[in-house]
């Protein structure tokens, strides 16, 4: 297993200067070809501006956009295996929770995480990363904390984004409690954690660090 780099931003996209940089230099080590996960919506093809203007910027320049639902599954598969970066947009977390975790997409994305290709999410992208993917009440049609399988790719922690905004601090802390996880982050609205290894190693932006006293 080689090196593993995971970025989780509070809200959407473009990447902060340092992580945005951070991620194009480790893109870059191999192929420097990085792929869009999103839900497709009217409009979309402008928006991805949003996610690749700061990596162009520092040197990337091959960009796939892969739609998720299941009748894009086998394209998503085939153009992923050159992919050496991997961005899940925002959106309605619920469906990019259906499309991504425990799909095909999903398991060859953790796949490729586990070989060393950089994921960065971005909101519901970030919510989806962990072992636990919990949505708040104020992102869901049933108005409660939902609490859904993650993709895994961090254990033993709990994501909030859209901190302050959302006013979160409660929640995440229940949620805390009740998947028994041992630290919980809260992001704001343009703030990002970079972790290496599962381990928070660079930060941009206002986030919270909230322990179980319980554990």
């Amino acid at each position: 297993m080689k090196s593993r780099h995971l970025f989780m931003f509070g809200g959407g996209p473009p990447f902060s200067n340092k992580l945005g940089k951070r991620f194009t230099n480790l893109a870059l080590n191999e192929k420097g070809k990085v792929a869009i996960l999103f839900l497709e919506r009217d409009g979309w093809e402008k928006y991805m501006d949003k996610y690749t203007s700061m990596l162009k910027g520092n040197g990337l320049g091959d960009f796939v956009y892969l739609p998720v639902g299941p009748e894009y599954e086998n394209k998503n598969l085939i153009e992923f295996k050159s992919c050496s970066g991997i961005i899940i947009g925002g959106g309605e977390t619920e469906l990019y929770q259906k499309y991504i975790v425990d799909t095909p997409i999903g398991e060859r994305l953790k796949e490729l995480y586990n070989h060393g290709v950089p994921v960065a999410g971005f909101s519901a992208g970030a919510l989806i990363s962990p072992k636990n993917c919990v949505i708040p009440p104020i992102d869901n049609a049933k108005n409660k904390q939902l609490f859904l399988k993650g993709l895994g790719l961090i254990p033993d922690c709990v994501i909030s984004v859209h901190f302050s905004k959302w006013n979160e601090e409660e929640n995440l802390k229940i949620a805390m409690e009740k998947v028994n996880a041992s630290i919980g982050y809260g992001m704001d609205d343009g703030a990002g954690i970079y972790f290496f290894n599962e381990n928070p190693s660079e930060s941009e932006g206002d986030y919270y660090i909230y322990q179980n006293i319980g554990e």
